[in-house]
């Protein structure tokens, strides 16, 4: 592609060296960097790509995308000056795979819980729609029913538009996408072009990278700042903050809720472990899902599908057929009538939801295996361990992904925010195997048990290695030792 096509839309402040030379590729990644290239200079969290400039002397590179020249500038080499290289980025993206947002329908989901399960039930909505279509998530990408391994919940901007560019070709015309705060903020999704917005919800999460819960919500609000005026976004208006993210959003707004007056209602009629009875918009539909935080996820799915133009009656016969998204309250059964939760909790506020779905249904007693990761916002710790307490009956903290710390020093931060109620029916068992070994063998007839935390995740992360640890498979070796 040529230089000044492929810069077209990013406005640069100056542009040095050659005027319109071939681009033969495009990377962020100055070890990718082959004769040729346009090189853009990122500014991330843990390394700045400008320091790489001077590496590229003898590599070939063709252009290098920057916000302030090198000391050294170097003939033959088109050097594009930008205000930010991290936007530039995602629209030289975006017109290097020939914009393929603008050839799909793309939904991007917000929100701090429920994103992997709305965006999801989105793509699977499509497919029994008869349409093709991808998911981008925390879980797993999909290009129809190609699975591609998911390492981010949103990918960068190249990964994103080369995922997009993929999903055209392969006839998709629906695709459902993961928005996180940190890609935001990144400008990750800078150059999309999406077809509606989706928010869920917002708790405290994310403390560590965003510092204040304000800067957070202004993350996530970005991304409704920036949809089209041809978009639709769907807010759930029960959350506090819901109509804050319609302010200064030129899409068309549309509402959801489960407590009120909305474009799209969500009533619980009758809760089970193994689904739920719902109302939406006074239509009855028996779901796989249970709790209230999956009937919102399904009023929002409820909505979107609307919205993207499928009939009504149509969608409302099709969730009844959706399933639960893996690790997402799963449930696991022992012989001797013991159920076993796992779930992707991790935020005090994810907790509450599942142990209270869990509660709807009338256990015996409940269960908790729940820790917290490493190296994150440390202020949840024992706002964690407090909400697990309030809503058990026997709680064991272990460790989640520890990451770089000692899990003895985040298990200390979790025991601080137990009273001295709550310490008598807790036990500390550092070892994950272990604890959900203890669960398993503390379990008796018409108990649940939750492991919280790592849902779909197969690995633990200790001291930057990743070992295989897969929570539905403890637990089902826990119960066949029973």
């Amino acid at each position: 592609m040529q230089l000044l096509q492929l810069i077209s839309s990013v406005s640069p402040i100056q542009v040095v060296g050659p005027k319109n030379p071939e681009i033969s590729a495009l990377t962020f990644d100055s070890r990718k960097v082959t004769p040729g290239s346009m090189f853009v200079a990122i500014r991330g969290t843990m390394v700045d790509g400008h320091s790489f400039i001077p590496l590229l002397e003898h590599s070939g590179v063709a252009s290098i995308v920057c916000e302030q020249l090198p000391d050294k500038v170097l003939p033959g080499i088109t050097y594009v000056v930008v205000r930010n290289t991290s936007v530039a980025l995602g629209l030289l993206s975006s017109e290097w795979f020939g914009h393929p947002s603008r050839k799909l329908k793309l939904v991007g989901v917000t929100g701090t819980n429920g994103k992997t399960t709305t965006a999801t039930l989105i793509y699977e909505m499509a497919r029994l729609m008869g349409l093709k279509a991808g998911l981008l998530s925390t879980v797993c990408n999909y290009i129809e029913t190609e699975a591609i391994a998911s390492t981010q919940t949103t990918p960068d901007a190249y990964s994103i538009n080369e995922l997009l560019a993929r999903m055209v070709g392969e006839g998709c015309s629906v695709v459902a996408m993961e928005v996180s705060s940190h890609a935001a903020h990144q400008h990750r999704i800078a150059g999309l072009e999406f077809a509606g917005g989706v928010f869920s919800n917002l708790t405290r999460d994310h403390l560590d990278y965003h510092k204040t819960v304000q800067a957070y919500l202004e993350a996530k609000k970005s991304f409704f700042d920036g949809l089209p005026s041809q978009a639709f976004a769907l807010v759930n208006v029960d959350d506090k903050v819901g109509r804050v993210m319609l302010q200064n959003c030129a899409a068309k707004h549309y509402t959801y809720s489960l407590r009120g007056m909305a474009d799209y209602s969500g009533r619980i009629i009758e809760s089970r472990l193994d689904g739920t009875l719902l109302s939406l918009n006074g239509n009855e539909v028996e779901t796989m899902f249970t709790g209230k935080f999956n009937a919102y996820n399904l009023t929002a799915v409820f909505g979107a599908s609307c919205l993207l133009g499928w009939p009504e009656e149509e969608v409302l016969t099709k969730i009844s057929r959706l399933v639960p998204v893996s690790g997402r309250f799963q449930a696991i059964r022992s012989k001797n009538g013991v159920v076993a939760i796992v779930d992707y909790a991790h935020t005090p506020d994810a907790v509450v939801n599942v142990l209270e779905a869990i509660r709807e249904v009338g256990p015996k007693r409940i269960i908790t295996v729940v820790g917290a990761g490493g190296n994150r916002d440390a202020g949840k710790r024992p706002i964690m361990a407090a909400e697990a307490a309030k809503l058990s009956d026997q709680v064991i903290l272990t460790s989640d992904n520890p990451r770089f710390e000692e899990p003895s020093a985040i298990l200390k931060d979790m025991e601080s925010g137990l009273t001295e109620e709550a310490r008598c029916r807790t036990l500390i068992i550092e070892d994950r195997r272990e604890a959900i070994r203890t669960a398993a063998a503390l379990g008796e007839p018409g108990d649940v048990i939750l492991i919280a935390g790592k849902g779909h995740e197969d690995y633990q992360e200790i001291k930057g290695v990743k070992h295989h640890f897969d929570d539905r498979e403890e637990i089902k070796a826990a119960f066949e030792q029973e």
